[in-house]
């Protein structure tokens, strides 16, 4: 990868982003919490969610990623309160196939996910970029399973 590469991929949009993420404290009662591990580049992302009528009423994570896996999770936290667990899924569906197929950037309140065009030619960082969502997605699955029990 060469410097011009690299200051393309971490653009200080993405930067900032990754610098002032929301929501980056655990909640301390979650409904849902779900762990997200990168194997390629060891890269963590833990979800607590807490819900009420099948929507994200807290949010709270813990991030252990590259700036390109912490700005997808700021972008994921300050659009996360108030979604449905569909929704949640769909902007997961819509970030892999843009990474992974060339697809467009998923839609508002995500579309902010498409700071990471750029990470498409990058594909060892893309689980990393994906952990979020992932995760998001699997906490709000735990928390409706739990209220259902």
């Amino acid at each position: 990868m060469s410097d011009s590469d690299l200051i393309k991929l971490y653009s200080q949009k993405i930067l900032a982003l990754a610098a002032s993420m929301p929501h980056a404290a655990r909640l301390a009662d979650p409904d849902g919490t779900a762990r997200k591990r990168s194997p390629l580049c060891g890269s963590t992302v833990t979800v607590d969610v807490k819900m009420a009528d099948g929507r994200i009423t807290g949010y709270g994570q813990d991030v252990k990623a590259c700036a390109l896996g912490q700005a997808a999770a700021s972008v994921v936290a300050g659009a996360a309160i108030g979604r449905t667990r569909a929704e949640i899924e769909a902007a997961r569906d819509q970030l892999r196939a843009m990474l992974k197929e060339g697809g467009p950037p998923p839609e508002a309140p995500f579309d902010g996910l498409e700071v990471l065009l750029p990470a498409r030619d990058y594909r060892n960082r893309h689980a990393s970029i994906m952990l979020a969502l992932e995760a998001a997605a699997e906490a709000m699955a735990q928390a409706e399973n739990a209220a259902c029990a």
